[in-house]
């Protein structure tokens, strides 16, 4: 698997990344997950010229379709600096590529791009492939005594979203080494 920065042109590729992954919200009666709008395209560019967006490609010779001018991204990751952690702001992996732990290496390469601290991120505590996968690879739910003050901003922007309407939590996973 290959990590990098996305190109300017493949950020059209990241937004139809995350519309096919969310289709599997509606399974879960969360159609209104499955139907939100990606990030704009002006919104990428800013991660990525921030230097805070990563893809995953399959190497060189793998079985990952082409537009025939090189890979295409598989997944990728957004994160951001919060609070002295490095919050992962969005993490989506093509449904065809699931179960390949892409999204493990995109976040475990995210611990590494934003130095020795804390990852945080905030998601669904229900869903499966959300706070239940995150639990497995480290990270811990954090009570409401634990929010900083920016991960309380980022929830409150949350709610006036909608996302609320389904259990939602935040989580931390120490730095250190990863099996």
């Amino acid at each position: 698997m290959l990590i990098h920065a996305p190109s300017l042109a493949e950020l059209p590729t990241l937004r139809s990344i995350e519309l096919v992954s969310g289709t599997a919200f509606r399974g879960l009666g969360m159609a209104a997950i499955a139907d939100a709008e990606p990030p704009s395209l002006a919104q990428l560019t800013a991660f990525r010229h921030a230097g805070q967006a990563l893809a995953a490609y399959e190497e060189p010779g793998g079985t990952a379709a082409t537009d025939g001018t090189g890979q295409q991204p598989l997944a990728f990751l957004l994160w951001k600096p919060v609070d002295g952690c490095t919050h992962i702001e969005q993490v989506s992996v093509h449904p065809q590529h699931a179960h390949r732990r892409i999204g493990r290496a995109l976040i475990d390469r995210a611990a590494r791009e934003g130095g020795p601290a804390p990852l945080t991120l905030t998601t669904f505590a229900e869903v499966p492939w959300n706070a239940p996968y995150y639990a497995r690879i480290g990270f811990r739910t954090l009570t409401d005594a634990e929010l900083t003050p920016g991960l309380r901003e980022i929830r409150a922007h949350e709610a006036t979203l909608g996302l609320d309407h389904w259990p939602r939590v935040c989580m931390r996973r120490e730095p250190g080494p990863r099996t």
